[in-house]
């Protein structure tokens, strides 16, 4: 059996278990949404750290920070694409390294949350609100893209200190 063949083999039970992981954490997302249209539709607010943290319904037919409100058809195709093609990526095994795949995976999952809150609702539930500075009301989804964006970084930097160690030796 040749090495590319015993690594495809061993690349699909992985692949098939963060697609899962994946599912359990868009449904956790989903699962947050549903709860806040229940419980803080029409302007209820939940402070459990006051000063710090606050549950706060929003409507957001935009992007990050509500750049491109109102484009939800555009934003839904744009993301549907993107998705695509890092599943694609991913499923080919063209995403290097553990790091860079798990960060590409949590993108990918936030990015599906949001697509079907834009699909179905026609616009993203948002709901948890830092009081401590000037920021944007977010939601898990928001969470898995930033931290797979801030793992995809981390994960570069290493590589270029790696690379330029390496290249002194």
């Amino acid at each position: 059996m040749t090495e590319t063949s015993t690594s495809s083999k061993r690349s699909l039970p992985t692949f098939i278990g963060c697609f899962l992981v994946m599912v359990v954490l868009v449904v956790i997302d989903q699962w947050t949404k549903v709860l806040v249209l229940r419980d803080l539709a029409g302007g209820k607010v939940i402070t459990p750290l006051p000063g710090i943290l606050q549950f706060r319904y929003v409507e957001n037919t935009g992007a990050a920070f509500s750049v491109l409100s109102g484009r939800t058809l555009f934003l839904s195709v744009i993301t549907a694409l993107v998705l695509c093609i890092a599943i694609v990526l991913l499923a080919l095994g063209k995403i290097p390294g553990t790091l860079n795949q798990i960060a590409v995976w949590l993108m990918v999952t936030g990015g599906a949350g949001n697509l079907i809150d834009r699909v179905f609702r026609h616009y993203v539930v948002d709901f948890i609100e830092v009081l401590f500075t000037e920021f944007a009301v977010f939601n898990f989804a928001d969470c898995c893209v930033t931290i797979g964006a801030v793992i995809l970084i981390l994960s570069t930097i290493i590589s270029f200190v790696k690379d330029m160690r390496s290249s002194e030796d």
